[in-house]
């Protein structure tokens, strides 16, 4: 299989990378090595992506690449190159760099909230690039900035342009940082993760938008993402980038096709497909064990083993009308309100009639957009926002009209898993802390020791080491961080678990593990979940029943294969047609 430097040797390449290797300092005397020597290049007009989960080495090289590498750790090795159009970038001077990047080379960052700055209009952040590396003054720049905001979907750009980042949905966001990264048309476009925890809409909506654009202005993009599924949408070239190496470079068709090495094929299958439901995830162990054996013929059998593990024992979803009911929610309604006027206030219903059952040991998957009102449902079944309608009955009794003191044993039984671990885990409490807590709290266990001993079980049943109980959440991976917050969860020994896009942030293979995890908790304690989540092939996987919101409302509710086979509304069905597949037809 050729390589992307193989391949652009055929033409002129815009970025040629050699032997790019880059280090960190972890102290004075010591230092870890991140880049290992890569090499790699992108032609002019087209799209490579670098793909690879989290500690990959991906995000650091495009770093390199834009020279935003703190200055005071990072270590480029003096036998690298970074030649744009045969000049290397490693020896301008830090205004040279600056001159190029923004103008000639630009990049749109995974965050966009904490790229825009807070206090600046839109408008303003976008004009700052065009009197910055155009010269326009500041009438042109504002001209200019409106045509940027229409030209990638920004609806009312007139309007919009003086809107606070704060005013615009994540989508919008990163529109914004596009017409920021597109402002001075450049040459090279670096995307870091762009799509990550956008809605599928929203997601294509964005990888679409850069495809047209990378056409419209002949120019070139490297796209990073851990999602192999999503590159076959964009990409020309795929680079496997694993532990600072790359480990498989070839065309979108070559890579999906016939994929060479084992960590390659574990990236395409650790997702969960939309046609087949494993009894287990496949994770990146269960292909790499088999690239650590014996090179003979019957290890090349065997290493295409978990290629096949899709068709193995399927696990079988969905609700026959018999299963016991655990919590029946009757027209649950939420609303916030504004003032408006001295003495007026504004109504905005977030959430409007939401009926539904959760049968004891099923899952109920809540698919929406930003904005649907999905979170809100879980966060007022938590009571962490009060309803303004309805009923939520557990066990016949309804949680929500409770007083406080009535709740109190409830909250036992009912828990829920945040997005972020790391920002609803305390940073000051060691692991074993943070799963203490809330066991003397509600009078869990008869002493500390047998609660010390009930959470070191739990640290094993979710696959942590016994050391992590004296460790701080911020040692841990994303990955494990939810490891500790499903721990958490688990010492009140919950019957119902509320999983608010858990896994949403997420590697690939990390995600595997998680929803691994819940299925075995669920097999083994019967526990029902709420599983919220805008990723589709996700809940496909997980949920026996599927509930479709958009605007607040229930748009329809059924069982995940029906649902997914035989989709009844519209907007359930553009859902449906969002989810990233693999290859684009493009690149057939």
């Amino acid at each position: 299989m050729s390589s992307p430097t193989q391949q652009a040797t055929t033409t002129q390449a815009l970025l040629q990378v050699n032997n790019l290797s880059v280090s960190f300092k972890i102290n004075k005397k010591d230092s870890v090595e991140t880049v290992k020597g890569i090499s790699f290049a992108i032609p002019q007009n087209s799209t490579v992506a670098l793909v690879g989960e989290s500690g990959s080495g991906k995000s650091v090289s495009s770093l390199a690449i834009m020279g935003l590498l703190p200055i005071e750790s990072a270590q480029i090795s003096p036998h690298s190159q970074i030649l744009f159009e045969g000049k290397n970038l490693l020896d301008m001077t830090r205004e040279q760099r600056r001159d190029l990047c923004g103008k000639e080379i630009s990049m749109i960052f995974q965050e966009p909230m904490t790229s825009l700055n807070p206090v600046f209009t839109v408008g303003f952040q976008i004009a700052e690039v065009l009197r910055l590396h155009m010269g326009m003054n500041a009438a042109e720049a504002r001209k200019r900035a409106i045509d940027l905001l229409q030209e990638v979907g920004i609806p009312n750009p007139a309007e919009r342009v003086d809107f606070y980042p704060s005013q615009m949905s994540g989508g919008q966001q990163q529109r914004v940082m596009i017409a920021m990264a597109i402002a001075c048309e450049p040459k090279l476009l670096i995307a870091d993760e762009p799509t990550t925890a956008l809605d599928v809409t929203i997601q294509k909506q964005i990888i679409e938008l850069i495809a047209a654009l990378r056409v419209r202005l002949k120019m070139s993009v490297l796209f990073i993402t851990h999602d192999l599924a999503l590159v076959g949408e964009i990409a020309d070239t795929v680079i496997v980038m694993r532990h600072g190496e790359i480990r498989e470079a070839g065309t979108a068709r070559q890579i999906f096709d016939a994929p060479q090495d084992n960590y390659t094929r574990a990236l395409l299958h650790c997702r969960p497909s939309l046609t087949t439901r494993p009894w287990r995830l496949p994770v990146i162990a269960d292909f790499m064990q088999n690239q650590e054996a014996t090179a003979t013929s019957a290890r090349m059998e065997e290493s295409k083993a978990p290629l096949s593990i899709s068709a193995g024992k399927q696990r079988e979803r969905g609700l026959n009308g018999n299963e016991p009911i655990l919590l029946e929610v009757d027209q649950l309604g939420k609303s916030f309100y504004s003032r408006q006027g001295f003495f007026g206030k504004k109504e905005f219903r977030a959430v409007e009639n939401v009926s539904f059952k959760l049968a004891k040991g099923k899952t109920l998957g809540v698919v929406g957009e930003s904005g649907s009102g999905k979170t809100t449902v879980g966060l007022t079944l938590m009571r962490l926002h009060q309803a303004t309608a309805g009923k939520a009955l557990f066990d016949g009794k309804d949680i929500l009209a409770m007083s406080n003191k009535e709740f109190l044993p409830y909250k036992r039984r009912i828990q829920i898993i945040f997005q972020n671990p790391f920002a609803s885990l305390n940073p000051r409490f060691t692991v074993g802390q943070i799963l203490l807590e809330p066991m003397q709290i509600h009078g869990i266990g008869a002493t500390t020791q047998d609660r010390i001993a009930q959470a070191y079980s739990l640290l094993d049943k979710v696959g942590l080491p016994a050391a992590a109980f004296h460790r701080y959440p911020h040692e841990f991976s994303g990955g494990q961080r939810q490891r500790i917050a499903i721990a958490r969860c688990l010492t009140m020994q919950p019957e119902v678990l509320i999983c608010d896009e858990s896994v949403s942030a997420l590697d690939v293979s990390v995600q595997a593990q998680v929803l691994n995890l819940l299925q075995d908790l669920q097999d083994e304690f019967g526990l029902s979940y709420i599983f919220i989540s805008h990723d589709l092939a996700v809940v496909k996987y997980i949920a026996d029943q599927v509930m479709v919101m958009n605007q607040g409302k229930v748009v329809e509710i059924a069982n995940a294969d029906d649902l997914y086979g035989n989709p009844q509304q519209d907007y359930t069905k553009a859902l449906l047609k969002a989810i990233p597949r693999g290859i684009n037809p493009l690149h057939q």
